[in-house]
């Protein structure tokens, strides 16, 4: 039985994959995800390379609609496949490969981030943001300089 904080540690790391899947980030990623899966093992490696792949194409081809469900269902299988391997390994090999996993979190956290940033003033997002206007107000992530809101012009009765 896996202590909370390795749980938690593969939640971070299934929430890693299925969030990095098709970023920038990815690549790096994927390849140190599947070194960590493989140990050493070649052949393991490729075939976690491959998951890795399948995880990723089922992300882009997803209906937008869809995306978050599937994105979910992969977070939640990355994250049992981390707490296997952990669990099935003697305390002190656990324990290594833990750090790996964290060290390897840790190393590709920019990529995670989606390479979201904004400049001083500005406004980022990770995600889907919405701004929304409601009875005469006025929504906006960055407005320099003023901003007025008045009543609307009437429509000139000659105009039709």
């Amino acid at each position: 039985m896996l202590t909370e904080a390795l749980i938690a540690l593969a939640a971070s790391g299934g929430a890693a994959v299925a969030q990095a899947a098709g970023t920038d980030g990815w690549n790096g990623l994927r390849r140190a995800v599947a070194r960590w899966f493989g140990r050493g093992d070649e052949t393991r490696e490729r075939a976690e390379l491959e998951r890795l792949d399948r995880t990723a194409s089922e992300l882009e081809a997803a209906a937008p609609d869809d995306t978050e469900r599937i994105r979910a269902r992969q977070e939640t299988s990355w994250q049992t496949r981390f707490e296997m391997v952990l669990e099935g390994l003697p305390e002190a090999e656990r324990e290594q490969l833990a750090n790996a996993l964290q060290a390897l979190l840790a190393e590709h956290a920019t990529a995670l981030s989606h390479g979201v940033s904004a400049s001083s003033g500005g406004v980022a997002a990770g995600r889907d943001i919405t701004n929304r206007a409601e009875q005469g107000s006025i929504a906006a992530g960055v407005i320099h300089g003023g901003a007025h809101i008045s009543s609307p012009p009437k429509p000139d009765p000659t105009e039709g």
